[in-house]
């Protein structure tokens, strides 16, 4: 006979965006698709963990695939930036820095510890191709899109039956 276990709803939560990013990982898509959905990943993921995650964008900008990520504060030869198959992960720490040491916080706001982020890389992106640059606390990683993987516009035309317009003008 086992042993009786408290249910904790955040744990099953947990289990199930990790069933979820498992199944979406094997599709190809990348490992944060939650975290598009407002509030979505703060239901998954304890506050502390979440507040030491930088906040990050990607876009494809004159055909160039670009990431950036927030790093204020934080020294760019801290931050550690890979390419394993198609995911781009950027690791750090921030440090915190006391000179005092016993202090009255009002406010203590700013996270120190490791951090990690992980976005996919669109298909044709080249590791190689990438560059990275820091300036002003944001850390922005830049690739060359492939001309086949730059995204078309198509306008497409409505066409409207003459009957149609006809009733329309009559009314």
């Amino acid at each position: 006979m086992g042993f009786l276990e408290r249910w904790r709803p955040s744990k099953e939560l947990e289990r199930f965006r990790s069933e979820f990013d498992d199944l979406f990982e094997r599709f190809g898509f990348d490992r944060d698709w939650f975290g598009r959905f407002p509030l979505g990943r703060e239901f998954f993921t304890d506050w502390e963990a979440l507040a030491k995650r930088p906040a990050i964008e990607t876009r494809v900008e004159d055909g160039k695939f670009i990431v950036c990520a927030d790093l204020p504060g934080i020294d760019p030869q801290d931050v550690d930036i890979k390419v394993v198959g198609d995911m781009l992960t950027i690791k750090g720490s921030r440090e915190e820095k006391r000179e005092t040491k016993e202090a009255d916080y009002l406010r203590h706001e700013i996270r120190y510890g490791a951090f990690e982020r992980s976005v996919g890389l669109p298909e044709g992106i080249k590791a190689e191709d990438l560059k990275a640059t820091y300036h002003d606390g944001v850390l922005e990683v830049t690739a060359p899109m492939p001309k086949e993987a730059i995204p078309k516009e198509v306008k497409i035309q409505i066409e409207v039956p003459k009957g149609d317009t006809e009733k329309k003008t009559a009314a």
